[in-house]
């Protein structure tokens, strides 16, 4: 049986230190799912929490296992508490989230992704971590080279435990529980429930309770959903005359190569654009994110390597260049936007061909939108996406990672002067991206 809900943070027994910092930052208010899965956890049951991508799902766990590893001291390579997440710019989100809270209650924090030198990482592992924030790949490359040991985990929590899934991370996720101590507990969270994520319930979890908050799982209030049929012959125009609004928007494709070329595409129309997708290295990424939210870049073209894990206070635009064939890559995407009770707009374009197929899996969603005929300059797009006709002067962007200057001299003694910092351009593209896995 699960406990009631709370209505403020100071009903929750929580150290006072993490009291405090919340106070600092205006959050004496927990948001739903905090609200319901946090009495349970703190006590050490094992949760099972359903709730949308935006929903405070991160200080939902975070707080408690904070709060359940408080005063604890990790052993070298032996956390005590472990967050496993699909993504590197989940970890990274989650670190960015829960690292204050940490600092404030005295424990370390360990992140563990792909596309970042194994040795940087096994080095804080050994001075030890409280917690560590990791995803399944470089995770079992650490543990496969005993770089980081499992067996002393006390809690365990599954962040968005259904990409985990889709993304074929089932069997690294397993042999993780397997070698985390019995005893110990589980917090399991995800924005859907599918049969394989059952299997990962009925197996770890111990007598679970179970929260689902906002069963739609994406269809909320603050978020209008929106179809756009648009005709072949126009939908180029259309796509530049809504990355060319006054505020930042995330596009989603399909493809790398597609995003690549529809970068080069608006930069050459005037529009400040980057691409997001997993040819580019960990450094390039982070930096692109950054400049999106700073400004410096105005539409970000991504594939799904962006549709979770990703935060942009304000965001209220998200556009699906072609419509997702799943469901939850749809709720997903559309959950960059609208987050933490802020309002939002997810909008998919339509070709007549694929009217039926995009129908059918807006029901699966539970969306229900307003569909509108569109063209480039119409005012039915300007209302709905704020699109304006772009200036059609060419721009660039700062390239994400500018090399650092070789130490090595050369012959003549004196050091070699660092290459120039590139930029992204209509004629150049993003620059010598390297290939890079998801963790």
């Amino acid at each position: 049986m699960s406990l009631p809900a709370v209505t403020s943070f100071e009903e929750l027994d929580l150290p006072g230190e993490l009291l405090t910092i919340l106070a600092r930052r205006g959050l004496t208010t927990p948001f739903p799912i905090q609200a319901a899965t946090l009495p349970s956890s703190l006590v050490g049951r094992d949760v099972l929490g359903r709730g949308r991508t935006g929903s405070g799902k991160t200080l939902a766990f975070g707080l408690a296992v904070l709060a359940r590893t408080a005063g604890q001291q990790a052993e070298p390579r032996c956390p005590v508490a472990l967050v496993l997440v699909p993504t590197r710019e989940l970890a990274q989100q989650v670190a960015e989230v829960l690292t204050p809270y940490a600092h404030a209650a005295r424990l370390r924090m360990a992140t563990v992704v792909g596309g970042v030198p194994v040795r940087r990482q096994a080095q804080v592992l050994n001075r030890g971590a409280e917690i560590v924030v990791a995803t399944p790949g470089r995770l079992k490359d650490l543990v496969e080279r005993r770089l980081c040991r499992l067996d002393r985990v006390a809690v365990t929590v599954l962040d968005e435990a259904d990409r985990m899934a889709d993304m074929g991370f089932l069997p690294e996720v397993t042999a993780f529980l397997e070698q985390v101590p019995g005893g110990g507990q589980t917090l399991l969270f995800s924005a859907t429930l599918d049969r394989k994520v059952d299997g990962l319930v009925r197996r770890f979890l111990k007598d679970p309770v179970t929260h689902s908050v906002d069963p739609s799982a994406g269809a909320v209030g603050t978020m209008e959903h929106h179809v756009l049929h648009v005709r072949n012959a126009d939908k180029d125009a259309t796509i530049a005359h809504i990355a060319a609004r006054d505020g930042r928007v995330i596009m989603f494709t399909d493809t790398k190569n597609g995003a690549d070329r529809l970068v080069e595409t608006l930069l050459a129309s005037g529009v400040k654009a980057a691409a997001l997708h997993g040819d580019k290295s960990q450094p390039q990424r982070t930096r692109t994110l950054e400049q999106f939210r700073n400004g410096e870049v105005a539409a970000l073209v991504a594939t799904d390597v962006a549709a979770r894990g990703i935060h942009v206070d304000g965001l209220d635009l998200v556009v699906n260049l072609d419509p997702p064939t799943d469901h939850k890559d749809y709720l997903h995407r559309g959950g960059r936007t609208a987050r933490a009770g802020e309002s939002g707009t997810v909008v998919t374009l339509v070709l007549p061909h694929q009217r039926r197929r995009t129908a059918r899996m807006m029901a699966t969603a539970g969306v229900t939108p307003l569909s509108t005929e569109v063209r480039a300059g119409d005012e039915k797009l300007v209302r709905i996406t704020g699109a304006r006709v772009p200036t059609g002067v060419p721009v660039t962007v700062p390239d994400p990672v500018v090399e650092r200057p070789r130490r090595n001299r050369s012959a003549a003694g004196r050091p070699r002067r660092p290459a120039p910092a590139r930029s992204r351009s209509a004629a150049g593209g993003s620059g010598g991206a390297s290939r890079a896995q998801h963790g």
